[in-house]
């Protein structure tokens, strides 16, 4: 049981590690980080993997790693697996396809990059894979978003949501950029975040003349789905990201990070037999 929870305590801090751009070219290139994660994409607790596959997919936002994680030996074939298995939850395989979608075309990255650029900047602000028909890229502005227990509380909410893929924090913004289902309103997001009483969402909609936000109608009556698949993350007194000295919570912050990859590397190294 504790070696379960241990693997837990380190696949969520390193997708927490992974969440912040400045540290995605390190924890590819370290030696044990990128390995660890795809044996964690074969782990028997569902939670491990569905945290892993988040780990590996802010990884591949960074283009420069993608061919790296392709070549990576089992990396294309645990993510086949995890798609196939028929015990894998629906959001999990959805997630697990995206990646495996993103890293396949990583050779053709270079050439359709040279011809559209100024195309390539504009979607790089937002969560990748919109090549994806069955997914799409929400933003939320989160009113109330001030530190890291309300992005618990918001990460909470976002989880409970069937058809929620991915997402990830803009701290400094008060943003949130979340992966849904082709199928799932933004306004069920933003129902779900007032759920918690202490937040309220709006959506950050691109037009022609910039970003503009937009406030959820009022008194909008969203059914919201809630997703059973996918258990719980840590309580709040256990998740590694509680711990300030350690978690990478925001930009600027990769020194504290490669002191915890060290230590998820050794971990990684003495620790897994499956």
């Amino acid at each position: 049981m504790s070696a379960e929870v241990d693997a837990l305590t380190v696949v969520n801090q390193l997708r927490d590690l992974a969440a912040d751009p400045l540290n995605r070219r390190a924890i590819v290139e370290d030696q044990g980080c990128l390995p660890g994660l795809i044996l964690f994409l074969d782990h028997p607790n569902p939670q491990v993997v569905y945290s892993a596959l988040l780990a590996v997919r802010y990884l591949a936002e960074c283009r420069a790693n993608r061919e790296k994680m392709k070549s990576e030996l089992g990396m294309m074939l645990s993510l086949q697996n995890v798609m196939q298995k028929s015990t894998s939850p629906g959001e999990t395989k959805l997630l697990a396809s995206e990646i495996y979608e993103i890293l396949q075309s990583a050779g053709k990255e270079a050439e359709q990059a040279e011809a559209s650029a100024a195309s390539c900047r504009r979607k790089a602000q937002f969560f990748l894979g919109s090549n994806n028909k069955r997914a799409k890229t929400v933003v939320l502005h989160i009113d109330g978003l001030d530190d890291s227990s309300r992005r618990g509380l918001c990460e909470e909410a976002l989880l409970k949501i069937r058809g929620v893929i991915s997402f990830t924090f803009q701290m400094a913004v008060k943003r949130c950029v979340v992966r849904i289902r082709s199928d799932l309103t933004a306004e069920a997001l933003g129902t779900a975040i007032a759920s918690t009483k202490v937040m309220t969402a709006q959506q950050v909609v691109k037009t022609e003349e910039g970003e503009r936000i937009v406030p959820f109608q009022e008194g909008a009556d969203v059914l919201v789905e809630e997703n059973t698949d996918i258990p719980d993350y840590l309580p709040e007194e256990e998740s590694p990201s509680q711990e300030p000295d350690k978690a990478v919570t925001r930009v600027g912050s990769i020194t504290d990070g490669m002191g915890w990859l060290g230590t998820a590397a050794n971990f990684l190294s003495r620790s897994f037999y499956w």
